[in-house]
């Protein structure tokens, strides 16, 4: 009670003691609610008038404003005018909308205002639990001005729910509080993808409301939602209230965290400590007081509560006053108002237990009232109800859904629906159209104990009623019907141990590209995961090839438009079920016209990654497994820490961790905690299972910390940081400040990690040493100079990090530039030991056995400086993080050692009928001509030499015999490849980036060549001579192309032009472009001008009039992509001139009469440059930014 209020019961007690008589104020505050019968008893037994009023008033002085004003309000009708005029001063701010609840409040504009934001009804039996309502609605009031969570919660069957919907059922609070509307959302046990399917729906509705349609795609990721959610509450829906209906887990909260106004209804009085914001708390006691229980029973059997029989507060007793219970038995004493006795028994009889011990659920009276309940069905809708034991728990299914499962019209069903309904056997949804039905879990949990030995057989029922209904294939429509098939089909048919149906449906390519449209790859990799022992029976492999399909597709099955399963699994290895199928549907589909292209040499490319994850937006510096190998933890550039599943990739939790870049985090040994470190300066210790911060350590660091290790036992756990200030600190968590302080080294320190017994700390430098310290003393035990070894090299050695062996005898260490005892020479900067394996942030497993001492295999795959690598505990599996934001799992058996040798995407290709021979640029400026044959080999022909930069573009001639390259050196050089033989053209004065010969005739010696100097130039390749010289654009030349007939010539520029030549004179400049136009190519019959920019889009011209005709359809554009996934590189027309082939982050088709995308190729890296077709447009060669060389051929 405010201070003002308390103040004046105070100073006016005697005169209120004198003059008010207790027991007419007592019977209007019970109706208020802010007095029981058991209190107002109390009083009333006290023996004077006078006794009664000072027992009141001390009552009263216990309580709340609500109390306060309910007396107030009790004077003025009981005539106390001048009592009510001496508390007056006293009134709480609250009265404005206390005095609104004298009144239902439900004006036609509240009603509106919560039926657009899908606030449930009113129940038909309705008890006002004013006191109750008053708490909350006074908690709502404090986010009037400014964001916050109000959490209403207890054990579940409370009645939390309706109180939460009635409290926003007040014209009042919605015209003062929240103007900008009331949003229910019902949360419920989810996953993460169903979440996400939560979050778009109301996003969705959200968007809907405002522009009478939904332009935005969905959004594909929890990420990306809560994004959209935070723009939409805080921009378009300021002031709005949204609530959140029972919320079990703090992970999904962390979702909604997003500074808007939050009324949430959960059991867990914890949650809202997960999140930031003002925090205010109702608690809803388990059961209702006896009184509030009666009158349920008393509405639904319409007799006064005083003429209940003595069953009724037995009944009520035995139920412990649960709502639900309450009601159930309420519903059954509706119909049949004379078996009081009966149900009272039917309580008694069965012996309480509890189904699950941590749950708060009152099983006990739910099973005898449900038990009650179901006998006064007739007989067929009993059997009927039974079938619900399938479904699974906070699902709600639509009644079609039901129809076949029944195969009755879907009038019958809606009618025993509604029969189920009023008897409270069921739940409806009716803001959802069609209306959707659903269980409580109390109902659930005990139809499903009740039918324990029939489950089996419930869910064949299922399957059986579905194939029948659905025997000419799976629905796609998208409805919920259909959502509710395609996410629970497969559900059922384990459940039914119907093993052929789950095997032949889930090996199914066709079952996997509906399912991933429609529900996103996490739902089916979930289902491989769940259901992996049983597919494993009949081929582990074929369920492994699919999981795998999956796990490494993920992030492009996530994108909109959806793209082609059929072409992604042509990439898959030919001995995989999934190529297998991919090529026969591709094989039937070419019949009507669609494209596709099967990858020739994918056997050449052995990828080891088991998993990708894309954890975060910007750079990823370190990712860890924890200790049982379950859990994968990665953090970064994005400031945020992130735990995942390391079998299926879900994200579990996430933590805005630091103010600054986050460097490292590491588990504890038993995998309860996390550490982490910061360029903040800050050691940060977290909870893993609440994830919440435990302890925060930031006086000792100068600089940043660069990397955080705990002990590898149990016994006494110790936390080691390093810094660039050069000192090293072990922690003991258990006091505020560092155990110890490590000093010697004189450059920052880079890592530091526990020898295998935690005896020693070993600590890598940029001083070029590795230092052992003993840990119980924090001594200097032992100092190795690296920096000696490496004497001969005139550059500074710095250590990067070293670990210990297993048996704690050797230290092995990397420096920049190699790893200590290899000295290979490459790129070296982060080594683990796990076994006799160690792996180098290069790529590289190394065996470092003595007898072996050799390089495994080479782990291509990320596109970007891998920052850190760590093995699983068995050894079995290896994680990298990477700058090009993802996170990359490995299984080092499967390993493979490939050639030093990575080509360069810059390339051309000599088709012929028997062969294929590509010449392509190495990492070391070589040329490397290859011969592939129908089965590509790769014999290397021969190798060049002369160019003194990188080798930019290559290009063979006719006859196959000359191959001319031009550099980052400015040259170009015509080579007679067989014999070396070489002619060098020089002139340009910066790099030329291409180049292209004016005819393909034999005779014709002419050679056309543009820079980045703006100048086309022309030269003889048989003398060197140049022909010509024209200043061309003011910017770089980035492409230019010969028309087919040899009459134009046309230039692209980072001016965001193009120039069209004929006869050396500019005929056209072509403008609109919004980026630098990085590629062009003329159609055949040279009367079409292909454009690509560096946004990714592609516009044909009209050479003759030089006019626009098509901008290339741009509905593939997919967020902040652009719709090539980078430039636009490399275009060619097909013989006939009716398609187009370009390049860019990936492979696309398009149609060139209409402008739409027919086909799209996702190599394994990104970036490529050129693409190289045959005369027949039947062959496709190219090289992506790793190196992998791609041959792909159009299935036929």
């Amino acid at each position: 009670m405010e201070e003002g209020a308390r103040s004046c019961l105070l100073r006016f007690r005697h005169r209120l003691e004198e003059d008010m008589k207790p027991p007419y104020l007592m019977d209007h505050m019970i109706s208020d609610g802010v007095m029981s019968m058991d209190e107002e008893e109390k009083i009333r037994t006290q023996p004077t008038r006078k006794d009664q009023a000072v027992a009141l008033l001390e009552l009263l002085l216990r309580k709340d404003n609500n109390a306060y004003i309910s007396f107030y309000n009790a004077l003025v009708k009981e005539a106390y005018d001048d009592l009510a005029n001496l508390l007056h001063d006293g009134l709480p701010q609250i009265l404005s909308y206390a005095q609104n609840n004298s009144s239902d409040g439900l004006t036609s504009y509240v009603k509106m205002v919560l039926s657009e934001g899908g606030v449930p009804q009113r129940p038909v039996v309705f008890v006002n639990r004013q006191e109750l309502l008053n708490r909350v609605r006074e908690k709502l009031y404090q986010l009037q001005k400014d964001s916050g969570w109000v959490t209403v919660f207890g054990m579940a069957g409370s009645g939390k729910s309706v109180l939460a919907a009635e409290a926003v059922r007040n014209h009042g609070i919605i015209e003062e509080c929240f103007p900008g509307g009331i949003h229910w959302l019902s949360i419920g046990q989810l996953d993460k993808p169903d979440l996400l399917v939560k979050i778009q729906s109301l996003c969705f509705r959200l968007e809907q409301s405002l522009n009478g349609q939904c332009l935005n795609r969905p959004p594909s990721s929890l990420d990306e939602a809560k994004e959209r959610l935070r723009f939409l509450m805080l921009r378009r829906y300021p002031r709005s209230l949204l609530i959140l209906d029972d919320v079990w887990d703090s992970a999904v909260l962390r979702v909604f965290d997003i500074h808007c106004r939050i009324l949430l209804t959960t059991r867990n009085r914890s949650l809202t400590d997960s999140v930031s914001g003002a925090k205010y708390e109702v608690e809803v006691e388990s059961g209702l007081d006896e009184n509030k229980a009666l009158e349920i029973l008393s509405l639904y059997t319409k007799t006064k509560p005083h003429s209940l029989p003595e069953e009724a507060r037995s009944i009520v007793r035995e139920c412990k006053g649960s709502p639900l219970v309450v009601s159930l038995i309420g519903a059954l004493l509706k119909e049949k108002p004379n078996r009081w006795r009966y149900y009272l028994s039917q309580l008694q009889q069965k012996q309480f237990k509890r189904i699950r011990k941590s749950s708060s659920y009152d099983y006990d009276a739910l099973d005898q009232a449900m038990a009650a309940s179901l006998e006064v069905l007739p007989d067929e809708h009993r059997k009927l109800y039974k079938d619900l034991t399938v479904i699974e728990k906070d699902i709600k299914i639509p009644a079609k859904v039901l129809c076949i499962l029944w195969d009755l019209e879907p009038e019958e069903v809606e009618d025993i629906l509604q029969e189920f309904v009023n008897k409270s056997l069921l739940f409806v949804d009716s803001h959802n159209k069609p209306y959707l039905y659903y269980l409580h879990d109390l109902q659930l949990d005990f139809l499903v104990e009740q039918n324990r030995d029939q489950l089996e057989n419930l869910h064949t029922k299922v399957v059986r009623q579905y194939q029948q209904h659905y025997r000419n294939g799976p629905p796609t429509s998208g409805d919920e019907e259909s959502l509710y098939w395609i996410r629970f089909l497969t559900y059922h048919m384990a459940k039914a141990n119907l093993t052929q149906e789950l095997y032949s449906l889930m090996f199914s390519l066709n079952w996997v590209s509906i399912k991933a449209r429609i529900m996103g790859p996490a739902h089916l990799i979930n289902d491989y995961m769940e259901y992996g022992p049983i597919l494993d029976k009949e081929n582990s492999e074929v369920r492994s090839q699919f999981q795998e399909f999956l796990s490494l597709n993920g992030h492009q099955l996530e994108q909109r438009p959806f793209p082609d399963v059929v072409q992604l699994a042509l990439s898959q290895p030919q001995t995989s079920e999934v190529y297998r199928q991919a090529l026969q549907q591709a094989q039937n589909l070419t019949i009507t016209g669609k494209l596709y292209f099967d990858w020739l040499n994918k056997s050449s490319v052995e990828s080891l990654s088991r998993l990708v994850i894309h954890p975060h937006q910007g750079s990823i510096y370190s990712a860890c497994f924890s200790n049982n190998g379950a859990k994968i933890a990665t953090c970064g550039a994005s400031r945020t820490l992130k735990v995942f599943r390391s079998v299926t990739g879900e994200k579990l939790t996430e933590i805005q961790a630091h103010d600054d870049e986050v460097l490292c985090c590491a588990f504890s040994p038993d995998d309860r905690l996390l550490a982490t470190c910061s360029s903040d300066r800050k050691v940060k210790v977290w909870s893993v299972e609440q994830a919440n911060l435990l302890r925060v350590f930031e006086e000792e660091h100068e600089e940043q910390v660069n990397h955080c290790q705990f002990t590898n036992t149990r016994r006494k756990l110790l936390l080691a940081t390093c810094s660039n200030d050069e000192c090293m600190n072990v922690w003991n968590l258990n006091r505020p400040n560092s155990q110890n302080t490590m000093f010697g080294h004189f450059e920052p320190v880079n890592h530091c990690c526990f020898s295998p017994d935690d005896t020693y700390l070993a600590t890598s430098s940029n001083d070029g040493t590795v230092k052992l310290f003993q840990v119980s003393s924090a001594n200097e035990w032992k100092t190795i100079n690296v920096s000696i070894m490496f004497a001969e090299n005139d550059g500074e050695v710095l250590v990067k990090c070293s670990t210990w062996t297993a048996d704690g005898k050797r230290i092995i260490c990397a420096k920049c530039g190699c790893l200590f005892e290899t000295s290979t020479g490459f790129n070296v900067l982060a080594v683990l030991f796990c076994g006799k394996i160690v792996c180098a942030c290069i790529f590289q497993l190394w065996d470092l056995r003595p007898e072996a001492n050799k390089k495994m295999a080479d782990c291509s795959g990320h596109l970007s400086w891998v920052h850190r690598v760590q093995f699983s505990p068995d050894g079995s599996q290896l994680l990298s993080c990477s700058d090009d934001q993802t996170v990359r799992m490995w299984e080092t058996k499967r390993i493979h050692t490939s050639s030093a040798v990575c080509l360069k995407r810059d390339s051309d290709v000599l088709f012929s009928e028997e062969e294929i021979i590509v010449s392509a640029a190495d990492n070391c400026n070589r040329l490397q001509v290859s011969f592939l044959g129908k089965v590509p080999s790769g014999k290397l022909l021969a190798t060049l030499q002369g160019h003194t930069k990188t080798v930019l573009r290559c290009h063979f001639s006719q006859n196959g015999q000359t191959l001319i390259t031009s550099s980052e050196d400015t040259t170009i050089r015509v080579w007679r490849w067989q014999s070396g033989e070489v002619r060098v053209l020089e002139g340009h004065k910066e790099q030329v980036r291409c180049f292209s010969l004016l005819s393909n005739t034999l005779a014709n010696t002419r050679l056309l060549s543009w820079s980045f100097d703006g100048t086309v130039k022309v030269w003889d390749i048989e003398t060197g001579e140049k022909l010509q010289d024209i200043e061309a654009h003011q910017g770089a030349i980035l492409s230019g192309h010969v028309s087919p007939d040899g009459c134009f010539f046309a230039t692209t520029s980072a001016d965001k032009t193009v120039k069209v030549q004929l006869s050396w004179q500019c005929v056209h400049t072509l403008s609109g472009h919004q980026d630098c136009v990085r590629s062009c190519r003329f159609s055949w019959d040279s009367r079409c001008l292909a454009t690509g920019d560096d946004n990714g889009e592609i516009r044909l011209w009209s050479v003759k009039e030089g006019c626009l005709l098509k901008i290339c359809s741009q509905e593939s554009k997919d967020g902040m992509d652009s719709l090539h996934g980078g430039w636009v590189t490399d275009m060619h027309f097909s013989p006939d001139d009716s398609l187009l082939v370009s390049t860019g982050g990936y492979i696309k088709w398009w149609n060139v009469e209409n402008g739409e995308a027919l086909q799209t190729f996702y190599p394994t890296g990104t970036a490529l440059k050129r693409i190289h077709v045959s005369s027949d447009f039947s062959t496709f060669v190219t090289i992506d930014s790793i190196g992998i060389l791609y041959i792909l051929q159009r299935v036929v």
